[in-house]
């Protein structure tokens, strides 16, 4: 059962989010650390060894969402898709050539989304994607979830995204669903 408190969620855009990178490691720590992620601190180092660099990225947002005395509850962060995104490429079946096409703004990549377990079920994260999402000028948003992480998927699909095929979203994933949300 979560707490009652109030949360506060702050966007930050660009390299400015790179001054919440202890916050942003310790709930993805805690919020990754059951199944079907089991992320150990090894891999919560390597997952922010470039986090700085990714702050940099065109189109890099970030909202973190906080108790009134300071405590992170939870996180988003995302960018803009690079024209020459490989993000397509880790797709395990092709999709059409339209669906493919960047140009820098037209996909923004939601990256990592994850609520501690205490302020769960609050409406915190839909609160942290609409933060996030809000005026990004983008005509969709692309993530990958992992098939079982059932409540991150029922969440997405509530929100509007529709699975558009099966990724390996980095070298020796399981098969991560690909989802779309259009903003248009």
């Amino acid at each position: 059962m979560g707490r009652h408190v109030t949360i506060g969620v702050e966007l930050v855009e660009g390299s400015a989010a790179a001054r919440f990178e202890e916050a942003f490691r310790l709930l993805y720590a805690e919020a990754f650390a059951g199944p079907p992620y089991r992320v150990t601190a090894a891999d919560v180092t390597a997952a922010f060894r470039h986090f700085p660099a990714l702050t940099a990225r065109t189109g890099f947002r970030a909202a973190l969402a906080r108790t009134e005395d300071g405590e992170p509850a939870g996180m988003a962060y995302g960018a803009l898709f690079a024209p020459d995104t490989g993000w397509w490429d880790r797709l395990t079946e092709p999709v059409p050539d339209g669906m493919r096409r960047e140009d820098g703004h037209r996909s923004f990549g939601l990256m990592e989304i994850a609520v501690r377990e205490a302020w769960r079920g609050q409406g915190v994260a839909r609160r942290l994607h609409e933060t996030l999402l809000d005026d990004i000028g983008a005509e969709r948003v692309l993530l990958n979830v992992h098939p079982r992480s059932e409540a991150a998927s029922a969440a997405y699909r509530a929100w509007g995204y529709r699975k558009i095929g099966q990724a390996r979203p980095y070298e020796g994933a399981d098969p991560h669903d690909a989802m779309l949300l259009d903003l248009r």
